[in-house]
């Protein structure tokens, strides 16, 4: 494929993704309920990357590895953007987006739109590192393809144990107004995340290879992503509003936990 090829599929994906969350923004602007942004933007980078996978660059049938990739990405769209959505029917407005409205005011829906016109477009390495990572060279399936799927299965099913433990944790009401730090999260404030970044480093271990050099594009997955979770709208804006909401409590648990990567807890100092 030649250069200007990956430069056409740069730009389909960011159209793609930019029409996308456009529609995501009328959802949220129509239903009032913010927490349906992240709900499609799961389904559209999923939906994005398993047509990139599958687009049939040599106007060939799909070969066993871009199937295997669709699949992948494909299981991970339906388990996270059924668990947020699920969330989000129950639970209304996501506090970092209310929290994002009321700042900006009166602005709030051109704002909402140009924001999330920004993750549209800084999601394109997201879709293109899947996008290189099915169209490796080598049309038959290698060790390095069964590693990366196992890596992206291991993520997918540690973030589901920390989801799981987070609302089993919730639903106690004894726990109400308390922070959870209970399995996973005695080790990390928030091993959803980490898990969630373990996904993404799955496809530069399938892309790379010394007859790829587009393959190194791969590596932009799980930078990028580590950049949104722990800098942009992840971990900083989460920690404000448990902070507002929890108080010194949180600030304990920010002492003794590591904030992403699961670390044993602190001992906890006298004062």
């Amino acid at each position: 494929m030649t250069i200007l090829g990956y430069l056409a599929a740069v730009l389909l994906i960011g159209l793609s993704l930019s029409i996308l969350m456009a529609l995501a923004w009328a959802v949220q602007q129509g239903t009032g309920n913010s927490g349906w942004v992240d709900t499609i933007w799961t389904f559209s980078v999923g939906l994005v990357g398993a047509a990139g996978a599958l687009w049939p660059l040599t106007g060939t049938a799909p070969n066993a590895r871009q199937w295997l990739v669709a699949i992948l990405v494909t299981i991970w769209s339906l388990r996270l953007g059924t668990h947020v959505a699920l969330r989000t029917a129950k639970s209304g407005d996501d506090p970092r987006y209310a929290e994002f409205a009321k700042q900006w005011g009166l602005a709030a829906p051109r704002r909402m739109f140009l924001f999330l016109q920004q993750q549209a477009w800084g999601s394109i390495p997201l879709a293109f590192a899947i996008f290189v990572a099915a169209h490796a060279p080598a049309r038959d399936l290698r060790a390095q393809d069964g590693l990366g799927a196992l890596i992206l299965l291991l993520g997918i099913a540690g973030e589901a144990l920390a989801d799981g433990q987070l609302r089993s944790f919730r639903s106690d009401p004894a726990n109400r107004g308390k922070v959870c730090d209970v399995g996973l999260w005695r080790w990390s404030r928030h091993p959803n995340y980490f898990f969630e970044w373990v996904c993404w480093l799955s496809y530069p271990v399938i892309a790379l290879s010394p007859d790829h050099p587009w393959g190194a594009a791969g590596l932009l997955a799980p930078l990028v992503m580590y950049w949104i979770l722990v800098h942009v709208t992840g971990i900083p804006p989460l920690e404000q509003q448990m902070l507002r909401s929890r108080g010194a409590c949180y600030r304990a648990y920010q002492a003794r936990t590591s904030a992403f990567f699961p670390l044993p807890p602190r001992r906890e100092t006298a004062a």
